[in-house]
């Protein structure tokens, strides 16, 4: 009786894990618009399409699908995928990755570690390698052999087509004896710039026997996967500004024109608004001792998401016989600093991050010496990808300035109209702008500077997603 009660529970055991089996439905989880990514026996596949598109969400999936394939043979197969900067990977492509695998109802067959970064099948050792350009040598060096699919994911992000032939036929050389090729795949968002180099790059592979070139957005969503939430953040922006939600949302390279900033975008404020409250506050600086101007702008991020410039400092040594030492400059900043953030109007707000030109080291180590605090080097990018960063926020409409500071009575303070000034007159280059490195013409613009400073080193606490 005991016998055939025990052998009852198992096959009720049995049932469960059968019920609980997860059976991965391509139907239901990729958009019919992807069915040629997704069927693809090309080599090479460049996707490319706007923000939530889920490019990058199908190329997980498939990548997935592609070596559970090869695990059912018994076989071990390996997926390499690589990012521009190393540092970027467990955010983006390790976490789509384990989010794919569950999926699949997968999740307890791999084991992922991030030291370094790999996620592995228990049973045949069969892995997902992440690595980052930056550390090529690395990259290269490493005999990973059974090799099926590459991924580049954020590929614009790389500086040309020349960085992938590197490390291709190092991967190329490892392929899997029983896959006929190694496929690869790029996902990216298409820069603004027509003349980037992967704009053109991806025209000219367009129609070639061996590459897929695949466009999309999130208008190509037919199974419901862009929420009402993300659909009214789409809307605004596309109210603020349409040429931005076609760059962004609609990944077309839209082009710089000549004027940088849509000047509509930045709102004046008579005062704060009564219905919110600052809990953030930063600070961002850009120097330039004897030769230009040295501004520090001060920042608030409220509860509900706004961004406001609450003062400027701003000191230029023009037509000046003697010129403010970086000791001097040190103790206006202190002072500057002091005075903003301790006013009541943002009584409780913290201080959440100084950042200043990376390029600078004479004011910092001053300052350090003087008051024991760091101010943050920025880590700089290519002029128009942090330019996209100002643009993202200025096209979600959450950027506002005071017209009139409220005063802390300290002289080269209290005047937040030279930081508009200056993004008025803040203007491309038209020699560069049919170039792959198109540049800005480099007068007046200090806070143009420090601006894109602040929201590039603060991107995640401000929401900025570019």
């Amino acid at each position: 009786m005991l016998k055939r009660s025990l052998l009852s529970m198992n096959g009720a055991i049995m049932m469960l894990k059968q019920k609980k089996r997860t059976v991965f439905s391509v139907q239901k989880n990729v958009n019919p618009h992807f069915k040629e990514v997704w069927t693809s026996k090309k080599p090479y596949n460049m996707l490319k399409g706007g923000r939530n598109s889920f490019k990058s969400s199908v190329i997980a999936l498939k990548l997935v699908f592609m070596m559970v394939s090869f695990i059912k043979q018994g076989e071990k197969a390996n997926v390499v995928i690589v990012r521009k900067v190393g540092n970027t990977i467990r955010d983006s492509v390790f976490n789509k990755i384990q989010w794919a695998i569950k999926l699949f109802g997968m999740t307890n067959r791999f084991k992922a570690t991030v030291s370094p970064f790999k996620i592995t099948h228990k049973r045949t050792g069969s892995t997902f390698y992440f690595y980052g350009q930056d550390d090529f040598q690395k990259l290269k060096s490493n005999d990973i052999e059974d090799i099926i699919a590459v991924w580049y994911e954020e590929a614009a992000e790389f500086n040309s087509e020349e960085e992938f032939d590197q490390s291709n036929v190092t991967f190329m050389r490892q392929k899997h004896v029983l896959a006929p090729y190694v496929q690869f795949f790029w996902s990216y968002n298409p820069p603004r710039n027509p003349y980037h180099w992967i704009n053109e790059w991806s025209d000219r592979m367009t129609g070639e026997p061996d590459y897929l070139v695949h466009i999309s957005s999130y208008l190509d969503d037919e199974l419901g996967f862009v929420t009402d939430q993300m659909l009214k953040d789409i809307e605004r922006i596309k109210s603020n500004d349409y040429d931005y939600y076609r760059y962004i949302y609609l990944g077309e390279p839209v082009g710089l024109g000549t004027n940088v900033y849509n000047m509509n975008l930045f709102k004046p404020l008579d005062e704060l608004p009564g219905d919110d409250r600052i809990i953030l506050l930063f600070y961002s600086m850009d120097t330039g001792h004897s030769v230009s101007a040295t501004t520090c702008g001060f920042y608030g991020l409220t509860a509900k998401g706004k961004v406001i410039r609450l003062n400027t400092y701003y000191y230029s040594p023009a037509g000046r016989v003697r010129k403010k030492a970086p000791s001097e400059l040190s103790k206006d900043i202190h002072e500057f600093v002091t005075k903003t953030s301790t006013q009541h109007y943002w009584k409780g707000a913290r201080i959440h991050k100084r950042t200043i030109d990376s390029a600078e080291a004479a004011l910092r180590n001053q300052y350090y010496a003087d008051y024991g605090q760091h101010w943050l080097p920025v880590a700089k990018k290519k002029k128009v990808d942090m330019v996209d960063y100002v643009h993202d926020l200025l096209a979600q409409g959450r950027f506002y300035y005071l017209k009139i500071p409220y005063p802390i009575d300290m002289k080269y303070a209290d005047d937040n109209e030279i930081f508009i000034e200056e993004h008025k007159k803040y203007q491309w280059d038209e020699k560069t702008l049919h170039t792959d490195d198109p540049k800005v013409i480099k007068e007046d613009d200090h806070t143009v500077d420090e601006f894109q400073y602040f929201c590039t080193a603060n991107a995640k606490e401000l929401k900025l997603k570019v």
